[in-house]
């Protein structure tokens, strides 16, 4: 950013009346401001046949008309009485009959010392006259056009994001419905939405153009620039030959265009325009479907390789729009399965896509087939050859074949279609190894049928070894059991199993003999140590007590659990150790503690600013995700609090402690229980009074955390204005009272955007709403999470009043509950 302020500094020219405005020389109503080549021109205009004045920027040298840019779009004056002018604080100021309607609001400590003008690029900037220091610039705030030297994109520093948003009508160049903006989660890409419904997307930039738009490449009129660095994910075009003028837009009708002026026929000319036909259209063959758009006037959709329509009378009726499931019996982890290449595509959404780009394709392929949850994968960056990894761990969505300038997809099937897909020899060359082929494919079959049998059995012998060290690691205790035949069996059991068995004597070595020096905390389950391993690597012991609540079922159900589950959001368990009485679970040391060691510490919450605080609310979301909708299972957490959320040493979060998660397969999304665990505060009004617990649950329970981090403080906290509010109650009741920005920690100092802070605060109050049907899914969530679109108003929140208890019995909100065993 500095070096693009830079190149912008040494662009300004010296000042003259013509191109400059300034406390003594303001622009009226007719007036117009010129760039110093006289490129563009800046004044106040009335749109089509409104009466209605702006001021708007259009190219000074086209016969045409064209205005780009629209300086009070959403506050448009009635008469001809408005100025434009450098006020006495030194800002931009729009006035209507003397009174400030718009201004550029920024602080600027000399007063009378700065100037606005208009660049040759289209650009009004505000600037110190002495030290040429850019204060304000048009450019960083886009209407509906896109020019050359302009970038679209996000800040990552600042938290700015430029994006073009539609006229309302040509009359009316207010914000209207169809914006065009960058996702920056995944691999970056931009969407056209009407609101915040997807329409179509550019795809992901693979080092030539973006994915799904073939035609936009470096021509021999303009160059593309994209940048997607810690700072800033944003892209930036410019012309080789300046007597051409270009533009890109979005129009009312819902689309974007490239268009190029063309001096002889007077006229501006399409050079590109999205979407063009029904297979841009978003989502247009649903999750794991293509679309060709040339197989017309036949349906385009078509199944992804191993998959087949989800709902064949609707793909019947030319409506794809559900998309393609697997096809049954699909066995795709440790049995033979491989990938299918899919040749010239717009690869899938990649939103949720993880990216390295240092991992090369052959790499990125091992690492995709050893992911059993890993659905496909394809090439970061394909110019000069293929580099870098992209990576799908969940549905591939909005996928479209091109005849060519796409690329390729490569998508994990199983071994059945992955030999269908196989290619073949063909003609003459076919015919005479055709028995040999033959012999070699039943030879393989049978190959392939015997090993699955082996491998079958042993997985019955491990999940038997398995069981059976449980049951023995309580007889071991014993001494009468040491050097016994069933110890013998125990030590075989856990050397055969998949899940790495530690020594007692390695983890009390490692634990220094678990010494309180090396202690990092304690839970309901028992005591957590930090140790070392000979090899050096640093683990997080939890030692389960005898008097823990957490049992033997637990104990399975976490290691078990744990196990399968892969994410860079979710602790990564190493191994257990089970001997002596003792079960240990041996986790990834995380060296910064858990969330609720950080937020609620007076001193170490100043340390996180609301950029990290934000990424701490992003990383507990996706892993949320992740367990809900993308890992094999279906998994409900049943216990997500600040002391159940970890932090490693770069400060991401990473769920733990899975003792209560209850796993779901299929579509089922819901249980019920007559044992409520928990801990109390984060637990859902239906789940703590009824024993109802669903993907719901956990949003409650996230909702709750969203809330602490941005307030630093416990749900359970009450306030001297009302003793009988806890924290959500609290923050509903100023909500309510439009002064939700009070409940901010004050110790970030109000260094945070206040409009994503006060989004945040909403999507928290969604989220722990009475009703479990009225709070958004985990998936919704990061999506508004990482949209400006407007979410709805929040209802009243569960759990507001405090809880008196009496007698073991609690009274929540008029209800009574019991049974509640709350940690």
């Amino acid at each position: 950013m500095f070096f693009h302020y830079l190149l912008l500094f040494l662009a300004l020219p010296y000042c003259s009346s013509a191109d400059t405005i300034t406390p003594n020389q303001p622009i009226r109503d007719g007036d117009v401001l010129v760039s110093p080549a006289a490129s563009f021109a800046l004044g106040f205009f009335s749109p089509g046949n409104s009466t209605l004045r702006y001021v708007g920027l259009w190219f000074n040298n086209v016969s045409e008309k064209t205005v780009v840019w629209v300086l009070n779009r959403d506050l448009p004056i009635n008469d001809t009485s408005g100025v434009l002018s450098v006020s006495s604080t030194g800002n931009l100021v729009l006035y209507h009959r003397h009174t400030p309607i718009w201004s550029t609001n920024v602080s600027i400590l000399s007063v009378n010392a700065t100037v606005a003008q208009l660049l040759d690029t289209g650009n009004l900037v505000l600037f110190e006259r002495e030290s040429r220091r850019v204060l304000w610039q048009g450019f960083d705030y886009p209407t509906d056009t896109m020019l050359p030297n302009m970038k679209l994109g996000v800040d990552r520093r600042t938290g700015l994001n430029r994006f073009l948003s539609s006229w309302k009508s040509p009359e009316d160049p207010g914000t209207g419905d169809y914006s065009f903006k960058i996702d920056v989660n995944g691999s970056p890409q931009f969407f056209l939405c009407k609101g915040t419904d997807r329409l179509w997307r550019t795809g992901p930039w693979n080092g030539l153009r973006w994915s799904g738009v073939p035609e936009m490449i470096n021509t021999f009129i303009f160059h593309i620039n994209f940048l997607n660095t810690p700072d800033e994910a944003s892209v930036i075009y410019t012309l080789h030959n300046s007597s051409f003028f270009s533009r890109l837009m979005v129009d009312g009708s819902g689309h974007v265009q490239r268009k190029t002026w063309h001096e002889s026929g007077h006229q501006w000319m399409g050079f590109w325009s999205a979407p063009k036909d029904d297979c841009d259209n978003y989502g247009r063959c649903g999750p794991y479907g293509s679309c060709n758009a040339n197989s017309a006037p036949n349906f385009e959709c078509t199944c992804l390789p191993g998959f087949q329509p989800k709902s064949p009378s609707d793909w019947y009726l030319r409506d794809g729009s559900a998309g393609c499931v697997r096809k049954a019996g699909a066995k795709l982890c440790g049995s033979g399965e491989g990938f299918v290449k899919v040749r010239s595509v717009k690869i899938p959404d990649t939103s949720e896509a993880r990216v390295e780009m240092s991992m090369g394709m052959e790499a990125c392929r091992e690492e995709c087939l050893r992911n059993c949850n890993c659905s496909g994968y394809t090439s970061a960056n394909v110019s000069g050859g293929e580099s870098g990894c992209v990576s799908w761990h969940g549905v591939l969505m909005d996928t479209r074949d091109y005849t060519e300038g796409g690329q390729d997809l490569f998508v994990r099937v199983d071994a059945a279609v992955l030999a269908e897909n196989t290619e073949r020899p063909k003609g003459i060359l076919q015919k005479k190894w055709l028995l040999a082929i033959l012999v070699i494919v039943g030879a393989v079959l049978l190959f392939f049928i015997v090993s699955l049998a082996c491998r079958f059995i042993r997985k019955k012998r491990k999940d038997k070894a398995r069981q059976r060290g449980l049951e023995i690691s309580f007889i071991s205790s014993s001494s009468l059991f040491q050097g016994s035949p069933a110890a013998k069996k125990h030590d075989e059991s856990r050397r055969n199993s998949e899940l790495q068995f530690f020594d007692l004597g390695t983890i009390a070595a490692a634990t220094r003999n678990f010494s309180f020096a090396n202690k990092l905390g304690q839970g309901g389950f028992g005591p957590v140590y930090k140790g070392q391993l000979p090899s050096g690597q640093e683990i997080a012991v939890k030692r389960l007590s005898s008097t823990s609540r957490q049992g033997t079922e637990e104990f399975k159900n976490e290691v078990s659990l744990i196990a399968k589950l892969q994410h860079r959001n979710l602790v990564r368990l190493l191994g257990c150790c089970i001997e002596g009485g003792e079960k240990m679970l041996i986790y990834e040391y995380l060296p910064n503690k858990s969330l609720d060691f950080c937020i609620f510490d007076e001193t170490k919450r100043s340390l996180l600013d609301w950029k990290k605080r934000f990424e701490i609310i992003l990383g507990i979301a996706r892993g949320i995700l992740y367990l809900h909708q993308d890992s094999r299972l279906r998994i409900i957490h049943r216990d997500l609090k600040a002391s159940n959320v970890l932090l490693d040493a770069e400060m991401n979060a990473k769920i733990s402690d899975f003792g209560m998660a209850r796993i779901f397969g299929g579509d089922q999304i819901e249980g019920n229980t007559s044992r409520v665990v928990g801990t109390y505060g984060y637990m859902s009004p239906e789940y703590a009074m009824e024993g109802q617990f669903s993907i719901k649950s956990d949003v409650y329970s996230f909702g709750i955390l969203l809330l602490e981090i941005i307030t630093g403080r416990k749900n359970s906290t009450y306030y001297e204005d009302n003793s009988s509010q806890n924290l959500v109650g609290h923050v509903w009741k100023l909500w309510r009272e439009d002064r939700a920005l009070d409940v901010i920690d004050p110790s970030m100092e109000k260094t945070y955007p206040a409009d994503e802070v006060l989004r945040c605060i909403q999507i928290g109050l969604l989220c722990v709403q009475e009703c479990a049907t009225d709070r958004p899914t985990m998936l919704t969530i990061i999506f508004m999470l990482g949209n400006n679109s407007t979410l709805p108003s929040p209802q009243q929140p569960a759990f507001v009043i405090k809880t008196t208890s009496s007698q073991g019995v609690s009274s929540v909100n008029e209800v009574t509950v019991s049974m509640v065993e709350a940690r």
